[in-house]
């Protein structure tokens, strides 16, 4: 049975530019309303679930939510689920977001880990990407956070940014080393089809920055928090001793998992399944006690080692060559140009990305995946 939760909240202030997930303009009393049916859903969903290990809220903006609409879903999990006494609960925030009151509140709840919304230290590439906070407001609620009690908390940060020099991106790394997070993610910004963002590139009024600069600030990433104790231990997260996001891990172990909300996705069993993304139909629909899914499906065999070999080697310790072996007895001879050409390694154990090809990674995968036949 799944162990792992996940909660999507999808409400913020504003769209950031870049932004391709799930979320729409704060209302509370829509965000009441959406609170309710996600308890619904939770309580219907509660079968699937054994003891609890992980459990992440995310959005969207979570911490938009008022204190008692956090503490009705707080109600809702401790009377439907198990949790393990050792659970890792995530929140999502924003700057802006968080104050004295909501912090000690989350605390209060059990929530033990935050991931803030950082991406830069810079105002004019915050600006750039549609961020309502300032530089400021960033360092003043990463302060609040860490002075609160929250020993586990972490940065999401971002480089590629059009306009971004790499003495900025050196900068922003910096000043969020200096606020002692356990966990760095570090994310190479994309245009996504169809976002603010990607109309402005394609309309010529952004331009992102060449491969060559993007590739230098990914490696200076590497280098500067590894320098500093972080473990790499995915392409794009850093975690100190200890502080791994375990809810993460989850995912890319291919394990099973709960989604609640709209547009959040389950796995469990081999079936992958995702509840609609229309807020209207949503409620509706458990209004009457249905869980309104759009898309859910069996994993066909040739679906599962690909997410088998896409998700494994985006851990740094890679994927289990043992099981990959077990699946395809002729896994070793489709990675023997990709290993020559110093783009995989055997590592004990396991198959992994070699430093150098970490920044290709997607092409590494591709390749292999060609080779395999997939």
């Amino acid at each position: 049975m799944a162990e792992f939760l996940y909660i999507h909240i999808p409400y913020c202030i504003r769209k950031c530019l870049y932004c391709d997930f799930l979320s729409l303009p704060f209302n509370e009393q829509a965000v009441r309303r959406y609170v309710e049916s996600l308890c619904k859903e939770l309580e219907i969903k509660r079968n699937s679930a054994g003891i609890l290990r992980t459990i992440f809220i995310g959005g969207g903006t979570p911490t938009l939510l008022p204190e008692d609409c956090f503490k009705q879903l707080f109600s809702c999990l401790r009377g439907n689920f198990h949790l393990s006494p050792e659970i890792e609960i995530s929140v999502e925030a924003n700057p802006g977001t968080v104050n004295s009151s909501k912090i000690e509140s989350l605390l209060s709840l059990g929530i033990n880990r935050m991931s803030v919304g950082i991406q830069s230290f810079h105002n004019n590439e915050l600006k750039t990407l549609g961020r309502i906070h300032t530089a400021d407001e960033a360092i003043d609620a990463l302060r609040l956070i860490k002075n609160s009690g929250f020993k586990n908390f972490s940065v999401d940060l971002m480089y590629g940014i059009p306009g971004q020099a790499i003495g900025a991106w050196e900068e922003t790394l910096s000043s969020a080393f200096e606020l002692s997070p356990s966990h760095i993610s570090s994310y190479e910004l994309t245009a996504e089809e169809g976002t603010s963002l990607w109309r402005l590139i394609k309309d010529n009024a952004l331009r992102m920055p060449e491969e060559g600069l993007v590739l230098d600030m990914y490696n200076f990433a590497i280098d500067f928090l590894q320098g500093r104790g972080y473990e790499q231990y995915e392409i794009s997260n850093f975690a100190l001793p200890v502080y791994r996001c375990l809810h993460n891990l989850n995912y890319w172990d291919r394990g099973e998992y709960i989604g609640a909300g709209a547009g959040a996705h389950s796995f469990i069993q081999g079936v992958r399944s995702q509840n609609t993304g229309d807020i209207k139909t949503y409620i509706e629909s458990l209004s009457n006690d249905i869980v309104p899914e759009t898309e859910t499906g069996e994993i066909s065999a040739e679906d599962a080692l690909k997410e088998f070999i896409f998700l494994g080697l985006r851990k740094t310790e890679g994927l289990s060559l043992a099981q990959a072996i077990n699946i395809r007895p002729d896994f070793i001879k489709a990675c023997e140009e990709l290993i020559d050409s110093n783009y995989l390694v055997i590592s004990g154990n396991h198959l992994r990305v070699t430093r150098e090809g970490l920044p290709v990674s997607n092409m590494v995968i591709v390749q292999l995946f060609a080779r395999l036949g997939l």
